[in-house]
């Protein structure tokens, strides 16, 4: 019977110490304010693995090409959300894509909507600004000798949107927040849901007020690209959708 290790070493797919490598054409929108006001275009050429994820190209033109490429990355494995880019015209995580892909050429720019600071980096800043403002932590001052106990039915209530990881992928893929930087954005009002539907908290109104105003939820016109977006499968649509009725209809 052959081992684990020999599966992989034959598999079609991927073969542990592969050596056949693809040509990868990077073609980066690049910005630096101390070198021009202008945005440009630079183009890498560099042979890869075509399993390997974009974020290690990337890495390999910093590393061996041009030094002041700057881009953010951390984790490299979907969970840090840092890495967020548009990747031929499509919000996406870069530790998420692999070369294989996206092979032969890859256009890679900055997400929208946030000013870029340099190169792939944008001023996060207004982004957390709309995800502070939503109150995005368990509010409830009730004392008790004991864990504040949940069933299974009121955990799953609210599953799917404790898994944002604050990317800015769904609120910067939004045409809205492209057009008017007072929305609070997708990625906020995600935040809120996981809080306005958990049981224990004792905050879900103070969050509806929030999200009530001409800056919140009724900004959304619906057209799912935040769903499209998110590299965690969150129904985000659907999330707004629900906080939309909560604040018309008094349901939480």
């Amino acid at each position: 019977m052959a081992t684990p290790a020999e599966i992989l070493n034959t598999s079609d797919e991927r073969r542990v110490g592969a050596t056949h490598l693809t040509t990868l054409t990077l073609k980066i929108r690049r910005y630096n304010p101390q070198v021009s006001d202008d945005a440009w275009w630079d183009e890498f050429t560099i042979q890869v693995d075509p399993f390997e994820r974009l974020v290690e190209a990337l890495h390999q033109v910093k590393w061996h090409h041009d030094g002041t490429l700057t881009f953010r990355r951390s984790c490299a494995h979907g969970i840090c959300g840092s890495d967020a880019m548009v990747i031929n015209g499509r919000n996406a995580l870069a530790c998420k894509i692999l070369v294989k892909d996206v092979a032969p050429k890859v256009t890679i720019e900055p997400i929208r909507g946030l000013a870029v600071l340099k190169d792939l980096i944008v001023d996060m800043e207004p982004f957390f600004d709309g995800y502070r403002a939503v109150l995005p932590y368990l509010v409830n001052d009730e004392e008790t000798e004991r864990e504040r106990i949940q069933t299974p039915e009121e955990r799953e209530r609210y599953d799917d949107t404790t898994k944002c990881i604050l990317c800015a992928a769904c609120t910067t893929s939004c045409p809205i927040f492209w057009a008017d930087e007072t929305y609070i954005g997708p990625a906020a009002i995600v935040n809120a849901h996981r809080f306005i539907f958990d049981s224990r908290d004792r905050a879900p109104r103070e969050r509806l007020g929030i999200l009530s105003e001409k800056t919140g939820v009724f900004r959304c016109r619906t057209t799912f690209n935040c769903t499209e977006a998110c590299p965690r499968g969150i129904e985000v649509t659907k999330a707004i959708q629900e906080v939309k009725r909560a604040i018309l209809f008094d349901r939480v």
